[in-house]
């Protein structure tokens, strides 16, 4: 059985990206800090679903505790490694930076010393749309320019990307990482906007709508996500000294095995019809707080994916309010209302 080692899988897009590798073959290694960022019980619930399968064991601990990632990876001898476990949230980098520099640099540190040690065939490690930062040219192209980032978030996942390019180059580990949109769907996040719309409008609560709704995301939902994920394992960049592939707008490396690639549905939603298929989801109607604009935020996302779907044949795209009726109908059955 091929062997991967997931950071996160306590977390929203690890626990999904665990059981799609699970239910393809793999025997998976889990690591997860259990921090109180959100609802513990929560990712304690995502790993008692993960602990079904024999093939997935897990390990709880910081990545900042390198000796108990390091004895997990020596024990375990990943063929891959992913690498999904962060201090996330734009919002909260405002209100606890230094969370970010312990989790995203140190932690993401010690998991590629551990792929060096290993020399995995692949290390792939998640990014964000953040890093685009204040470009305005839309849809966001992996080519583009990505230097002025808004948050300690956004520029700790962007240092994240030149990090793993030098120990790609160094130690010719090849290595992707791919940027996420906004991602949702069953079992995620209470801090997202899709959780606390879909709360506040099942209680009758209001929701706080930034920017007086004039904000556009690319929704992706998380089982297309985790699929570009799963299949970009199998992509691999090329070292420097081979052949090259020829992909128009590829990010490829010219000095490592290294690319950056978007995983979005390729589709920017304005978000009052993000909040309109949440009422028609549930049958009930939005109290809104209409907001200004938060510090950090940007007006609007959307990824070009043409980049993965020149390396895998695939892309997302499953349509919002489909992904949206599958969250809310996992939401009713989770809180049992």
């Amino acid at each position: 059985m091929r062997r991967a080692l997931i950071t996160g899988t306590a977390g929203f897009i690890g626990f999904h990206l665990a059981q799609r590798l699970l239910a393809e073959g793999w025997q998976v290694a889990g690591y997860d800090g259990m921090t109180d960022y959100y609802d513990v019980t929560l990712k304690q619930r995502r790993h008692q679903v993960l602990l079904q399968n024999e093939h997935f064991t897990a390990t709880e601990g910081m990545l900042e505790d390198a000796e108990t990632f390091d004895r997990l990876a020596d024990a375990f001898e990943p063929d891959v490694i992913v690498h999904l476990a962060a201090q996330a949230g734009v919002r909260y980098s405002l209100e606890n930076p230094r969370a970010y520099l312990d989790s995203n640099i140190i932690g993401t540190f010690t998991v590629m010393e551990a792929a060096k040690r290993h020399e995995v065939d692949h290390l792939l490690m998640a990014s964000t749309s953040s890093a685009y930062g204040a470009n305005t040219e839309m849809p966001y192209r992996e080519d583009m320019k990505a230097d002025h980032q808004l948050t300690i978030y956004a520029a700790t996942k962007k240092a994240n990307e030149s990090m793993g390019h030098a120990w790609a180059h160094l130690y010719r580990i090849p290595t992707t990482m791919f940027r996420f949109f906004t991602v949702y769907g069953p079992w995620g996040r209470p801090d997202m906007a899709l959780f606390k719309f879909t709360r506040g409008i099942l209680e009758g609560t209001p929701i706080d709508i930034y920017n007086h709704g004039d904000m556009w995301r690319d929704f992706t939902y998380v089982e297309d996500l985790v699929r570009g994920i799963a299949l970009l394992i199998d992509a691999p960049p090329p070292q420097a000294d081979a052949p090259r592939p020829g992909i128009a707008h590829d990010t490829l490396s010219p000095a490592a095995p290294w690319r950056v690639v978007n995983i979005g549905n390729g589709e920017s939603v304005r978000l009052t019809d993000f909040v309109e298929a949440i009422e028609t989801a549930t049958g009930r109607a939005a109290v809104r707080n209409m907001m200004e604009m938060q510090k950090g935020d940007v007006p609007a996302t959307w990824a070009d994916s043409t980049l993965l779907r020149a390396l895998t044949g695939y892309a997302p795209q499953t349509p919002v309010a489909d992904g949206v009726a599958r969250f809310v109908e996992w939401y009713r059955e989770y809180y049992n209302i």
